[in-house]
């Protein structure tokens, strides 16, 4: 992209677990299992132990599909020629939008207030791991920088 940049945001989304308090959370979560795997062993229920173990997998797994997640970035940028926005992954980028500023919209739309830019009649979702205040902060932001864009002088 030539010329300055009006914006140039990277989104990224919110981890609330560190990955120490992942440790901590299934060494907790296993011990807790452990001990009641021995008690249903105790009464011979032996099958509970299993589902224990399972419950445990369960939840290793869903946090590293979480964590894989957070690595994803998405970044929104503004020239006075054109509006991208570009999906970065730990396995390279992929420009997922591109317009001309002049005639690209933004909108905020619908019960989540999802913000949108727009192209005629192509809506693009953009700032989905905000929160809803955030997207609206966003939304406002991102239509401030498109005006500055199309109101550069330097611009062909």
């Amino acid at each position: 992209m030539d010329g300055p940049f009006y914006m140039d945001a990277v989104i990224t989304p919110h981890r609330s677990l560190s990955r120490k308090g992942f440790i901590v959370l299934i060494s907790v979560l296993t011990t807790i299992n452990t001990a009641t795997a021995v008690v249903f062993l105790l009464i011979g229920a032996w099958p509970a132990p299993l589902f224990l173990g399972l419950d445990v997998i369960a939840v290793i797994v869903a946090f590293i599909a979480s964590g894989r997640a957070v690595l994803r970035k998405e970044r929104i940028q503004v020239t006075a020629d054109e509006v991208r926005v570009v999906l970065e992954t730990p396995r390279g980028e992929h420009t997922v939008w591109q317009s001309p500023t002049a005639f690209t919209r933004v909108a905020v739309a619908g019960e989540a207030e999802d913000v949108h830019l727009r192209l005629s009649d192509r809506a693009v979702p953009v700032a989905r791991a905000l929160t809803r205040r955030e997207r609206r902060d966003f939304a406002e932001a991102l239509e401030r920088a498109i005006h500055r864009a199309r109101a550069d002088p330097i611009r062909i």
